[in-house]
């Protein structure tokens, strides 16, 4: 994200032109079978979606009380985190239009290689906003 954001032109233009947030920023962690903390996503399990639901709702509530404009939603992940972020929003009706970027995390792990193509690719699509 930091070389997409000088990209933009900047920390102080791109944050004038867009709020980050996650859909459930809360972290959670699991132990795997030999003990190791690992990542845990708010999606992996039924339960916990379920458990963190209502934080969920509110949290977006609260964020968009902030004033944040709410015609657009750039969602990053194109898997399950959109997936659930539209039923959310087709629930709760919160965003006009989400939009799903690769996240940054799997361009990294993943896709290196092509890492100026997506930087290329979320400029395209947040100057397609302005």
């Amino acid at each position: 994200m930091y070389d997409v954001i000088k990209a933009y032109g900047g920390t102080t233009l791109f944050y004038k032109d867009f709020y980050i947030n996650s859909v459930c920023p809360l972290g959670f962690t699991i132990s795997d079978a030999k003990g190791n903390e690992k990542n845990y996503n708010y999606y992996d399990s039924r339960e916990l979606t379920e458990t963190v639901y209502p934080f969920i709702v509110e949290s977006i509530k609260q964020q968009i009380g902030f004033g944040i404009k709410t015609d657009i939603c750039f969602c990053f992940g194109t898997g399950k985190n959109e997936k659930f972020l539209r039923e959310l929003n087709d629930e709760h009706g919160f965003f006009k239009t989400i939009v799903a970027l690769e996240h940054p995390r799997f361009i990294m792990q993943y896709k290196a290689a092509l890492k100026q193509q997506y930087i290329d690719k979320y400029i395209s699509a947040f100057n397609r906003v302005k």
